[in-house]
C-alpha cells in the first residue's frame, strides 16, 4: 500500500443539462477552475446510450479487455469517485457507479460515456496534496493512481 496526506479544500456542486457526458463536463470544470484532485459524488437521471463498463470479458491469459453495457432507457444513478491529473496534467476521472431501472442495476466505472438525463447532479470537494497521479499501466494500458 501506498498513501499521500491530503486536505479538503473549495467545493462546487454541478447541475448537468440533459445530454451532458459526466465525464467530459467534470474534466472540462476542473481544467476551467484550476482543480486538480477532488473526490466525487453523481446523482441523478442518465439517459439512453450510457455506456458503464461492467468488468473485463473473459479472456484466457494476461490479456484485459473491458466490457460495457449500453442503457437503452433511462435509469437512476447513484455514483462515487475521484479526480486526479494523469502524465501531462489532465484531470481525469475514475468514477463507479449503480444505475436502476424496473428492479434491473448495471454497476460499473462511468468513464465509458454517460449522459446526463434531466438533472444529474455531481459534487467536486477538491483535494489538496501531492504525489497522485494517473499513470499509464503497461499491463492493462488503463491510467490507473500513482502515489508517489
Amino acid at each position: 500500500m501506498k498513501s499521500a496526506e491530503a486536505s479538503l479544500g473549495r467545493v462546487f456542486v454541478l447541475r448537468l443539462e440533459a445530454g451532458e457526458v459526466l465525464h467530459e463536463a467534470i474534466e472540462g470544470f476542473a481544467r476551467a477552475n484550476g482543480v486538480r484532485s477532488a473526490l466525487l459524488t453523481a446523482t441523478g437521471g442518465i439517459g439512453p446510450g450510457s455506456r458503464i463498463t461492467v468488468g473485463p470479458k473473459d479472456l484466457p491469459g494476461d490479456e484485459i479487455v473491458a466490457e460495457t453495457a449500453t442503457l437503452d432507457k433511462p435509469h437512476e444513478l447513484t455514483a462515487t469517485g475521484t479526480l486526479f491529473p494523469d502524465e501531462d496534467g489532465n484531470p481525469m476521472i475514475h468514477m463507479h457507479g449503480s444505475a436502476g431501472r424496473d428492479g434491473t442495476v448495471v454497476t460499473g466505472c462511468l468513464r465509458a460515456g454517460v449522459i446526463a438525463w434531466l438533472v444529474l447532479e455531481v459534487t467536486i470537494a477538491e483535494i489538496s496534496g501531492d504525489g497522485m497521479v494517473r499513470r499509464t499501466d503497461p499491463r492493462s494500458g488503463m491510467k490507473i493512481l500513482s502515489i508517489e
